[in-house]
């Protein structure tokens, strides 16, 4: 289904338990209710990123005390996949802090790719803009999720990022495509952008020709020493309303019914109800650990307290061939 924005401004206008039992309806048509897919999220190579993105602590352009690293070996990269599948997770998802990947970082990456499949999980990664080349270069490597998030609305846009623009990301998502990857791209609410940036958010990726396999949402986690954490500290703003944050995760399912909608950056902050309607909302993914990037977690023991008081399980395990284990 195309949707137009009207239509979208129309689901998030809707009273908040008439848009609740709308997306809980439309999830529970496509999706298992109790069954929640367990992520966990590597950075392989911190911080020095040139890119200007104002919520990212990881900017060269940020004061956040973020040190940059060079490339993990890939080694040390497949030993913590290996840790991650022991606690649980069914997808790893490694990600570095580049403009995009050059050439001669391609065989170390194809090396991750490779060794994290061959155990078994999905793997994903997000290495910043892609050419095709190298877009075909991850596929034949198996890679299953490629994650280049779209971050906001057309409009907002240029108010949290000036170095790459939203064309430049939307050609690596159809270079991710054409490659046969699957896509995983979602973006940040709460950076002080209105409901009607909400709005085109959802609707920029409600229209792309075919919707993201995943749908990442995240809260703004304010670093101290980024333009948007140092902009959201010094005025009235604050994090994003939870009956808010809960109406974008509705408006996603809703509107990408067959994606999933991942609850991401923030999730650390968020109460256990607020958490649990974003569940009756229809997010069924969610990253595990005590840490994402250089962010905060809410934990593997927290998460599996918060599971059992709703009634949830993790998702089974699908092999890298597709197979449920």
């Amino acid at each position: 289904m195309d949707w137009t924005r009207e239509e979208i401004r129309a689901l998030f206008n809707l009273p908040f338990t008439d848009l609740l039992f709308r997306a809980a309806t439309v999830h529970r048509t496509h999706h298992a209710p109790d069954q929640v897919q367990l992520c966990t999220l590597l950075s392989i190579k911190t911080g020095g990123c040139p890119e200007d993105c104002g919520y990212c602590s990881q900017s060269k352009h940020a004061s956040s005390g973020v040190k940059a690293t060079k490339l993990m070996d890939p080694r040390a990269v497949l030993q913590m996949a290996a840790q991650a599948k022991d606690a649980g997770s069914q997808r790893f998802c490694m990600g570095a802090a580049w403009r995009n990947p050059k050439d001669r970082d391609m065989p170390a990456i194809v090396e991750m790719v490779k060794g994290v499949r061959t155990m078994g999980l999905e793997t994903c990664m997000t290495l910043g803009m892609l050419t095709p080349s190298q877009a075909e270069q991850l596929a034949e490597a198996g890679l299953d999720y490629y994650n280049h998030n779209i971050d906001s609305s057309p409009e907002y846009y240029e108010r949290a990022i000036t170095t790459r623009t939203m064309a430049d990301r939307l050609d690596t998502l159809a270079n991710v495509r054409g490659a046969g990857i699957n896509v995983c791209s979602g973006g940040i609410v709460g950076m002080g952008e209105t409901r009607e940036d909400r709005v085109g958010f959802i609707h920029t990726l409600a229209t792309l020709e075919r919707h993201p396999e995943s749908v990442p949402v995240n809260a703004l986690v304010p670093v101290k020493g980024t333009v948007l954490g140092d902009m959201l500290a010094d005025t009235p703003m604050s994090k994003i309303d939870d009956i808010e944050f809960v109406r974008t995760v509705a408006v996603a399912r809703i509107t990408m019914p067959l994606s999933m909608v991942r609850l991401s950056a923030g999730r650390e902050s968020m109460s256990e109800p607020t958490q649990a309607l974003c569940f009756l909302a229809g997010a069924n993914s969610i990253f595990t650990g005590d840490k994402l990037l250089t962010a905060p977690n809410a934990g593997d023991n927290a998460d599996a307290a918060l599971f059992a008081k709703l009634g949830l399980k993790a998702a089974p395990s699908v092999s890298a061939e597709g197979h449920v284990q």
